[in-house]
């Protein structure tokens, strides 16, 4: 059984107990899922999630009250990654991509939230291209304004939930300033003219990823979530949010590798006893329990910060997803280590763990890109 300790932290309250518990038993009931058609997959998780109550928290919904409950996101994407990565991905994506309109979005925007809410509309975010994954300020995507609309061109990559999303969330260049001062966010629905589908994009642990293009589509100027110019501090906002989360599944996926070393080492027989009395292997296991733990407290300590009102949780948030991805690697490592021949069996939990926990690395601000956060901060005093 997981280790439910960490859930008697002060971060915590009774309704956070309660949400893990309901959360725990639904994934029992439906997950995992079979991956073979990963986007019908995805579209069925996503209609799952919605239709029993939990997409509820993946974006609050200012007309229903209450705001983002960043610790009940966390704890939701952990539990779903200790089960099964795609349901993580699911949900997660929801909120990414519903995020900017849900903290930004006016009231006729906000429309779509109780489709991505209810799992009847899937979201993505499409802010990434070839030339500027990490550096946001560079997008070339521009959106140039025609009358009452804004006319957008170029192309957008590694857009999670790309070819099956219902709405994109897209950011472009409308040029008010150079550089990030310059940048714009759009809700585009996936049906608009001009919007197309030019590559499904394959990864070692497969989800619906794909690179998008914008040939003269028009949206209304209305579309513009805030204001012209504002797309970056948007962005920035939503992943201030988001970024923690990222974290929660790397911890989810390592919970699950110690789990598994753990009942491995205790049934393995080998030289007359079992792996487990074997002191390299209580080494093994010693240092994965310890990146569990110092990753469960920089991520919960970045959501508590946030949830008890600070404007921005940028160094907390770049801090959490830095060691829980860096240290959830290196838990699954040794989780398949453990296993011997079995932890690189294709089909296997660790193995697919071992492709899963690659990605979080990456996305949301790669590790590196997380390092300089981290001390741009320091530096400056904040």
């Amino acid at each position: 059984m997981p280790d439910k300790s960490f859930l008697a932290w002060p971060f915590f309250e009774e309704r956070h107990r309660e949400l893990v518990a309901a959360i725990e038993t639904w994934c029992r009931s439906h997950l995992p899922v079979d991956h073979g058609d990963i986007e019908e997959a995805c579209r069925s998780l996503v209609t799952a999630l919605g239709r029993d109550g939990w997409l509820t928290h993946s974006a609050a919904d200012p007309e229903t009250g209450g705001a983002h409950d960043v610790r009940a996101l966390c704890l939701i994407r952990e539990t779903l990654a200790r089960h099964d990565g795609l349901a993580d991905f699911a949900f997660a994506m929801q909120g990414l991509g519903a995020g900017a309109i849900s903290l930004f979005g006016t009231v006729a925007q906000r429309q779509w939230l109780k489709r991505t809410r209810a799992g009847t509309a899937i979201a993505a975010f499409a802010l990434s291209e070839a030339r500027s994954g990490s550096d946001v300020a560079n997008i070339a995507v521009t959106a140039k304004r025609a009358g009452g609309d804004y006319v957008l061109n170029g192309e957008k990559t590694w857009i999670s939930n790309g070819g099956i999303a219902d709405i994109y969330v897209v950011f472009a260049r409308t040029g008010e300033s150079p550089g990030a001062k310059g940048i714009s966010a759009f809700v585009v629905p996936a049906d608009a003219a001009g919007l197309s589908v030019v590559e499904r994009i394959e990864v070692v642990a497969p989800h619906p990823l794909a690179r998008i293009r914008f040939e003269d589509a028009r949206v209304p100027a209305t579309a513009m979530i805030g204001k012209p110019g504002e797309g970056f501090r948007i962005a920035m906002a939503t992943l201030d949010v988001f970024r923690t989360t990222v974290g929660a599944a790397a911890l989810g996926f390592a919970r699950r590798a110690l789990d598994e070393a753990i009942g491995r080492a205790r049934d393995r027989r080998l030289f007359g006893g079992t792996l487990s009395d074997l002191q390299m292997v209580q080494a093994s296991i010693a240092e994965m329990a310890l990146d569990v733990d110092a990753a469960a407290l920089l991520v919960y300590r970045a959501a508590w910060t946030k949830d008890m009102g600070a404007a921005r949780v940028t160094r907390e948030a770049a801090m959490a997803k830095l060691f829980a991805t860096e240290h959830a690697q290196n838990v699954i490592d040794k989780a398949v280590q453990i296993h011997g021949g079995d932890g690189v069996r294709r089909g296997h939990i660790v193995e697919s763990l071992y492709r899963e926990i690659r990605a979080l690395r990456i996305y949301e601000g790669a590790s590196e890109v997380q390092k300089v956060v981290i001390a741009r901060q320091m530096l400056s005093g904040g």
